[in-house]
């Protein structure tokens, strides 16, 4: 499964390959990573859609995990890609405004890597 996370911080990176170091080693999971919403955007485009699943933030300078969450669901319809939200804000107008932008899962920050990997479970099943 390729997903691609979309995160402003660079240690980002770092922490996913470390949590997921078992499911990577057995090409379970691929990670790519985009640091912003537009680089996120373009890789969509150059990989002709490859992600099948997208972990987003929400707060990021430029464009936001909302408006990436909104083009995403727009002009990337074949196959649809799965988008979870994560942010740092667990508040409920982020979450509503996510649902109705068309996210499939939401997740507040810190990550639950527990709870996040069984989600993951879930969407390869």
């Amino acid at each position: 499964m390729k997903i691609l996370v979309v995160d402003d911080e660079m240690d980002v990176k770092t922490l996913f390959e470390q949590r997921f170091r078992k499911e990577i080693k057995k090409a379970e999971i691929d990670f790519q990573f985009a640091f912003s919403g537009e680089e996120a955007i373009t890789f969509l485009k150059n990989h002709q859609q490859e992600a099948v699943l997208i972990l987003s933030d929400i707060n990021m300078p430029g464009m936001s995990g909302l408006t990436l969450l909104k083009h995403i669901k727009e002009h990337f319809e074949k196959p649809p890609p799965i988008v979870m939200m994560i942010t740092a804000y667990g508040d409920s107008e982020n979450y509503i405004e996510a649902m109705k932008l068309g996210a499939d899962d939401f997740m507040t920050k810190p990550v639950d890597f527990i709870k996040l990997k069984e989600k993951l479970k879930h969407f390869m099943a």
